[in-house]
């Protein structure tokens, strides 16, 4: 709907307001019409359906977001994991040396990288690492249900763009 007495103010002519006029009686036949279409009879069921599609709009931007989150979870200590078999025979090596500082610094950036590892596995909350094939399960178990939730997050976003 255009606000016909802020255009005049701004300096539209009476021709502009002739069809701002009409415009917006378009535009409130066309809502009314899609408002019948619906089923929606007065300002409470359409308040009660835009609030229903906006909760739910909601509640699927959340869960995609924490699927999200896991993901990125599981991908870093998957990262971690890879680091530490890839660094392991490095850092007991280092070990055996008597943690040699000549050794260390000709393998700082696996012993570093080794550490860092080892470091987020102490934050873990279960103190336990899981398997990279439980890890790679809940990533896809993570994946489609984000997909699933985006599926329906389209379309509730269709309906409030339609509503």
């Amino acid at each position: 709907m255009i606000n016909i007495q802020a255009k005049i103010a701004e300096g539209k002519s009476a021709g502009y307001e002739h069809w701002a006029k009409k415009y917006n009686r378009k535009e409130a036949a066309r809502t009314v019409c899609l408002l019948r279409e619906r089923g929606i009879d007065n300002y409470e069921e359409l308040k009660a359906l835009t609030e229903k599609l906006s909760g739910r709009f909601n509640e699927l931007s959340d869960e995609m977001r924490k699927s999200e989150k896991r993901m990125v979870e599981i991908g870093a200590l998957l990262k971690h994991i890879n680091n530490y078999s890839r660094t392991r025979k490095v850092y007991e090596a280092y070990r055996k040396s008597g943690y040699s500082r000549k050794f260390f610094e000709e393998h700082r950036e696996e012993i570093q990288i080794h550490k860092a590892a080892k470091q987020a596995f102490d934050q873990l909350p279960e103190r336990k690492v899981p398997s990279r094939q439980a890890l790679n399960e809940e990533f896809h178990r993570c994946l489609s249900e984000k997909k699933k939730a985006y599926t329906e997050y389209r379309q509730v976003k269709k309906r409030c763009r339609n509503t």
